[in-house]
């Protein structure tokens, strides 16, 4: 069973007999479309030609439905999220047209199941790019969320008060180390800001089961929106990038905290306290001060950094930008230049801020920039190359926290678009930079 969770599902095999079954699908759904079998092929190219027009309007709809109409994403779609939807929506349409064309003869039950497999061949395809392109569960075992399934809670002995710690700076490195680090879950009360958050995750590195704790530094992160805070766990393969990192720095590694600052999936609170709730005062007041009272983590500011993806990217900004008592540091993979409920920002003023422009300005990271010196902070911002939008939102970032003081490191993701595979190829260099400014490098 083992064997079977750890097939990639992103490549390989798998994506070949994707590939292999959706082309089947088309073929076959292309001659029961041009039924009956004295029709020209040509009637098949016009049909399949059409099925391609339709499939391309209904996509190019849905997603003007969901992106200016519905506010459910706050930018377009990249291209090969909509291209590899619309071949699934080609499926249900040339379906559509080969069961109109088959009737309803009850001799002819076989050919309907044919063009229902076919389609369903096309829209497996489809989730399967879909998935390849955000690199989210590269594993069956992913899919299946098994590798969740077996982290455990945090229990009292992990707590700060188990043991005394000492400062990482006087730590005295020890050799009864174990080899990983762990994860484990934890439900932060919301004691001051009353937002209803899910369950953080929290990864101890080696050095968290030192025989004296070193006060570590934290990594806080947000994931992107729609998510869920284990997205940093399956698609960012958080584990696997701290043990590595503290396998390369003596089993010294952040301590990171994997947060939710939205509630649910679907849900958008921009990081901010607004009437759609007060994540900021979650993170601010509830968050931080649990981390510090509870894990055996450095109190200095210059020794926390946040971090995200997309919306979490854009989060870890404002963070920086707004609480610079609290974050020394900040990592923005595919930061948004301003928090933002839908493509349109005067409908993000109006469902967030009732249209009060001022108020929502007073609180994006362009103001705090602006407002007061930034020196000595640390901004690592990244995109992918493909990724034309969030990079020219970065290059508006570093310019605003730059003429604050910020420090700020870009980077591009060769080929990489608005993927979690982009942070693969990102991480090292941002988590170098937070090695050094930690004095661990």
């Amino acid at each position: 069973m083992d064997a079977l969770y750890d097939v990639r599902i992103v490549d390989g095999p798998v994506a070949v007999v994707c590939w292999v079954l959706a082309l089947a699908g088309l073929g076959t759904l292309a001659v029961l479309a041009a039924r009956p079998r004295k029709d020209p092929w040509h009637r098949a190219a016009i049909i399949c030609l059409g099925a391609v027009v339709a499939a391309a309007a209904v996509t190019g709809v849905v997603h003007w439905l969901l992106v200016d109409i519905g506010n459910v994403f706050p930018e377009d779609l990249p291209a090969e999220v909509l291209v590899a939807s619309g071949f699934g929506v080609l499926g249900v349409v040339l379906a559509v047209a080969a069961l109109i064309r088959i009737g309803l003869a009850r001799r002819a039950w076989r050919l309907r199941v044919f063009a229902v497999l076919s389609a369903a061949a096309m829209a497996l395809l489809s989730g399967q790019l879909i998935n390849a392109y955000f690199g989210l569960n590269l594993t069956v075992a992913d899919l299946a969320g098994v590798s969740l399934s077996h982290i455990r809670p945090l229990d009292a002995s992990l707590e700060r008060p188990a043991r005394p710690t000492a400062a990482l700076a006087a730590w005295n490195r020890s050799d009864v180390l174990p080899a990983h680090g762990e994860l484990r879950t934890a439900k932060i009360p919301a004691t001051s800001s009353g937002f209803s958050a899910r369950p953080a995750y929290v990864y101890l590195p080696p050095a968290y089961f030192a025989p004296t704790r070193p006060e570590l530094p934290v990594l806080l992160l947000v994931p992107g929106q729609p998510g869920n805070p284990s997205d940093w766990i399956v698609g960012g393969r958080l584990r696997h990038k701290l043990d590595r990192f503290a396998a390369d720095h003596g089993g010294v590694a952040p301590v990171a905290v994997v947060v939710d600052p939205n509630g649910s999936p679907s849900a958008n609170t921009m990081c901010m306290d607004t009437k759609l709730g007060r994540s900021e005062s979650y993170l601010v007041q509830d968050v931080v001060p649990w981390v510090k009272e509870h894990l055996s983590v450095a109190a200095d500011a210059s020794m926390w950094a946040a971090g995200g993806f997309s919306f979490g990217g854009t989060c870890s900004v404002q963070l920086l930008a707004k609480h610079p008592e609290l974050v020394g540091s900040a990592l923005g993979f595919a930061a948004e230049q301003e928090p933002a409920l839908a493509k349109d920002r005067a409908k993000t003023i109006d469902l967030a801020f009732d249209g009060d422009a001022a108020a929502f300005e007073s609180e994006v990271p362009e103001t705090f920039f602006a407002s007061r010196r930034h020196d000595g902070l640390l901004l690592f911002l990244a995109a992918g190359s493909r990724d034309q939008d969030f990079t020219r939102q970065a290059k508006v970032i570093a310019g605003q926290a730059q003429a604050s003081g910020v420090e700020v490191h870009e980077f591009s993701a060769d080929g990489e678009g608005h993927s979690w595979e982009m942070i693969a190829k990102a991480w090292p260099s941002g988590l170098d930079l937070l090695a050094r400014r930690w004095g661990i490098a």
